[in-house]
């Protein structure tokens, strides 16, 4: 039995609706592992403008990525925003690359010299002295 009973289909919103219909497996063609490995969570994600002339025809989840990545966005951020889980959006995502729509950006590796940190430090409170 439940405990709440669900909303009517009248009061459910048509995206929320369209949401709760379709499963990840249907957006990733069944697949559950990615075919590459290039994405972390804080990888960032482009669009490619103009994409490619022989680039296929991206889906319709394919198609909000695309929208959503006109400017830079990470990959945990753009899973957020589509309300996907970040396996699926990943999935999509390596589709994409390998199309030649997005290009991906790994997280910028960080300094492991600890002067180099410092002298950064500094900078940035110079500049922030000089405001």
């Amino acid at each position: 039995m439940w405990a709440q009973r669900p909303p009517p289909a009248s009061e459910v919103s048509g995206s929320d609706a369209a949401g709760r219909l379709v499963r990840p497996f249907a957006l990733t063609g069944g697949r559950t592992r990615p075919s590459r490995a290039d994405f972390t969570l804080i990888t960032t994600v482009t669009a490619v403008d103009p994409p490619p002339e022989q680039a296929p025809r991206p889906q319709a989840e394919q198609a909000r990525i695309l929208r959503r990545c006109e400017r830079p966005l990470a990959v945990a951020e753009l899973a957020a925003l589509l309300d996907l889980p970040v396996s699926v959006v990943v999935i999509m995502l390596c589709d994409l690359l390998e199309a030649g729509l997005i290009t991906a950006h790994p997280p910028h590796p960080v300094s492991r010299t600890p002067e180099l940190d410092l002298d950064l430090l500094q900078k940035v409170r110079d500049g922030l002295g000089r405001l």
